[in-house]
Parts: C-alpha cells; sequence; structure tokens
C-alpha cells in the first residue's frame, strides 16, 4: 500500500514555513503500514495543484493533502478539488454549526460570511470535523483511490490524523505488519561501521532492510522489517539484533525505540532517580535546550548555567580565576571545576560541563577555534577530554553537545 502526500502553500516554497506536517504524517503512516512514495511541495496554483494530483493517483493509492483550506482567496484547494472530481461545493450543516461554536466559545464573536464559507465542501467529499479548527477535512474516493484533504495547521492537521484519517484507513484496508528497531552508536564514522558489519548485512534476508543514519559524532543503525506475517518480522529483527550486537558492543549505547540519546538518558535517570545538570560555555545552552525538549524532563533534569562569559565562571560557577590565569578559560582545569561547581549549585547526580573556541574568532581565551574541552562529574568524581571539532561554528556546537551526551550516557551506564 503506497501513499504520497501534498503539500500546499508558497510559504512552503519560499522557505517562509518549513514543512513538518509531512514529516508527521508519513510517521504515522508508516506505523499502520502504508510506504510512502513521494511528497510534494506545490505553490497556490490551480493547474499545479491538478498535475500533482493526477502524478499522485498514478503512482499511489493514498494521497493525503495538507493547506489551502482556510477562508482567504489565495486558498484554493476546496476549488481545485471541486474540479478535479468534476463537483460542486455544497454547504455542510454540521460544519456550519462548528464554526458559529468555535467564534462563540472563543472568540466571543460572531463569524463573518467568508468564515462561514470554510463550511462548504465538495458534495461527493465525507466531511471529517475538524473541532480544533475551522476547516474541515475531506475524504473522497475515485477508482479505489482515497484522496484525503486536510488543514495546514499543524495541531489541527494532526488531530484529524490521529483521530479520524487513521481508524478510517485502518477500517478501510488491510496493511502489512512493519518493525523499525534503531541501534544507536557513537564513536565511529558510517563508512568504518559499514565495515565492520558488512558480513552480517550481507546475510540479511529480503524482508529485513537495513539503514545507517549517520549524523555529528553519531550513527543510527536502522532495522526494517514488513510482512504480513508480524510474527516472523518480530522474531527475525530479534535475531538480528541479536547477531549485530556483539560486532558493536564498544560503540553501542541503546535502542532509540523513536527517541533521541538525549532521551534514552533521561528514561536511565528518571529510572534511576538521579538527575543531571549542566554548565556550559562555547555550547551556549544546546544540551540543555535537548534535555527539557522532552516531556517529563524536570525528572531528571535540574538546570542549567549558561556560563559565556569568563566572568560568569568566575561569578556564579565560583571557578577560581587563579585556575583561569594558570591554564586558560579554554582548559581541562576549569572544565572540570565548571562541572563540579554544577554538581554542588544543583545538587544533581551527574553534571556536564563545556569550555572551548566554537570560532568564527578567538575569544576570552588564545585556544584554537574547534577546541572544547568537556568535563563529566558525579558526587565522587570529575573527568574531562579535550576535541577538535573543525571550524565551523554551528558544526562545532552541535558535535561538542552530541560528544557531551555520549560522555554522559558511557558514565551513566557503568553503574
Amino acid at each position: 500500500m503506497l501513499a504520497e502526500i501534498i503539500t500546499i502553500g508558497d510559504e512552503i516554497l519560499i522557505g517562509q514555513v518549513v514543512d513538518t506536517n509531512s514529516a508527521f504524517i508519513a510517521k504515522q503512516l508508516n506505523k499502520i503500514g502504508v510506504s510512502v512514495y513521494q511528497i510534494t511541495s506545490v505553490q497556490d496554483d490551480k493547474d499545479h495543484i491538478i498535475k500533482s494530483l493526477q502524478e499522485a493517483e498514478a503512482n499511489a493509492n493514498i494521497i493525503i493533502i495538507t493547506g489551502g483550506l482556510g477562508p482567504t482567496k489565495d486558498d484554493i484547494t476546496k476549488n481545485t478539488l471541486a474540479a478535479y472530481f468534476d463537483d460542486i461545493l455544497v454547504r455542510n450543516e454540521d460544519v456550519t454549526q462548528n464554526i458559529y461554536r468555535i467564534w462563540k466559545d472563543h472568540l466571543n464573536n460572531t463569524p463573518t460570511q467568508i468564515n462561514l464559507d470554510q463550511a462548504l465542501v465538495p458534495s461527493k467529499a465525507q466531511v471529517l470535523m475538524n473541532y480544533h479548527g475551522s476547516a474541515p477535512g475531506m475524504w473522497l474516493e475515485k477508482g479505489g483511490k482515497v484522496f484525503i484533504s486536510l488543514p495546514g495547521v499543524p495541531y489541527e492537521m494532526k488531530g484529524l490524523l490521529d483521530d479520524a484519517v487513521i481508524p478510517k484507513l485502518r477500517a478501510q484496508f488491510k496493511f502489512p505488519y512493519i518493525q523499525h528497531e534503531t541501534i544507536l552508536t557513537y564513536g565511529l564514522g558510517e563508512s568504518a561501521l559499514a565495515e565492520r558489519i558488512e558480513a552480517w548485512e550481507n546475510q540479511l534476508p529480503p524482508y529485513i532492510k537495513l539503514a545507517y543514519l549517520p549524523s555529528l559524532g553519531r550513527v543510527r543503525l536502522r532495522l526494517s522489517g514488513k510482512s504480513m506475517d508480524k510474527d516472523l518480522i518480530k522474531n527475525e529483527i530479534k535475531r538480528q539484533i541479536a547477531l549485530v550486537l556483539p560486532q558493536i558492543e564498544d560503540i553501542f549505547v541503546g535502542f532509540e525505540r523513536d527517541d533521541s540519546i538525549e532521551a534514552v538518558i533521561g528514561q536511565q535517570l528518571a529510572e534511576s532517580k538521579k538527575s543531571v545538570a549542566t554548565a556550559e560555555s562555547c555550547t551556549g545552552g544546546k544540551i540543555a535546550e535537548l534535555f527539557t525538549a522532552n516531556a517529563g524532563a524536570s525528572r531528571y533534569f535540574k538546570g542549567s548555567v549558561v556560563s559565556y562569559a569568563t566572568q560568569s565562571k568566575i561569578e556564579v560557577l565560583k571557578v577560581d580565576p587563579q585556575l583561569i590565569k594558570e591554564f586558560s578559560v579554554v582548559s581541562a582545569q576549569v572544565a572540570e571545576a565548571m562541572a563540579t561547581s554544577a554538581i554542588k549549585l544543583f545538587d544533581s547526580d551527574y553534571a556536564i560541563a563545556t569550555t572551548g573556541n566554537a570560532g568564527p574568532s578567538k575569544g576570552d581565551a588564545d585556544a584554537d577555534i574547534g577546541k572544547v574541552y568537556i568535563a563529566i562529574a558525579t558526587r565522587e568524581k570529575v573527568f574531562s577530554e579535550v576535541f577538535t571539532f573543525g571550524n565551523h561554528r554551528l558544526k562545532v556546537i552541535n558535535r561538542a553537545a552530541t560528544k557531551a551526551l555520549e560522555m554522559l550516557q558511557k558514565e551513566i551506564s557503568k553503574k
């Protein structure tokens, strides 16, 4: 079963809005066994939209469209769908009442005619009620193909997809079982890792696929299985993981299971009732941002000090000025002092500290651009490592944050 996703809107094509809808839709479809054949973004133009619909109909069984359902003249999706299906727009009473409800309950006002016209839908469409907004979703069928039109507002689209679209697709079609397992590795590049596990990869059965997903400092190995036989996939993926883990045990840090490394660390800390804090200089709060992006992070993340300037290291973190004078602000000694101070300041079980030069010019210290010291502290000890992460500012920051998480994860795993 194949699907195609079409996002409509000039704002996407000029880079004003990032298309997060497609990623969410693709992920939810994949969970029920639907493979996405193609994702297309098109402008608010009738001919362009119709051409995309024709191509999608030839490629896929399920076509999901987002965007272009607003009340203004540039929102032309409904009219275009009516033309594509040789249909007319009719007013839907349930949608009309929903619009009145929204304007009364949330705006303490009455809708204008332009708002009420959002209740106009193609007569052949099954309406998918949008209780989070005024633009309804629409379900149309043609020649055994399903066309689904959803609002472009992300939270409205997500609500409709989860509450209406996915259940309706499950009821109408029989999908294969799909399972993904993602292995997290750190410290070995993609090509070196591929060479190490080449023999294992070559013997994978045809219904199990392997993908390498590299990023700064890490490579994820994603095993994907797809079959109508659920037990076959579950058992085979389990067997393949058991075969490959002994070959990568020195770089293996866990399973992603839809989680990032910071979420994995968070789960480990929460389960052991431990906590972490950060004292960041060159990473500028990036590590704290990664932790706090996860719901429930307050269970294990105590807080952070972004001591970007040298003086803040002295005044807030109480780093000895003599230490900075003797060894430089970018040094193992200062990184370790920062981490130790964070443990005390936040009464945490672990702390991460970073100090370095992310560039593009030299700051308070004379350290080379890209040079970063990362320290990990526990209540009993502190240690640090030095790295050179290149001369691109964002790359240095992201690689330093990734390496810091790797170091912390390995320290936690020792317990």
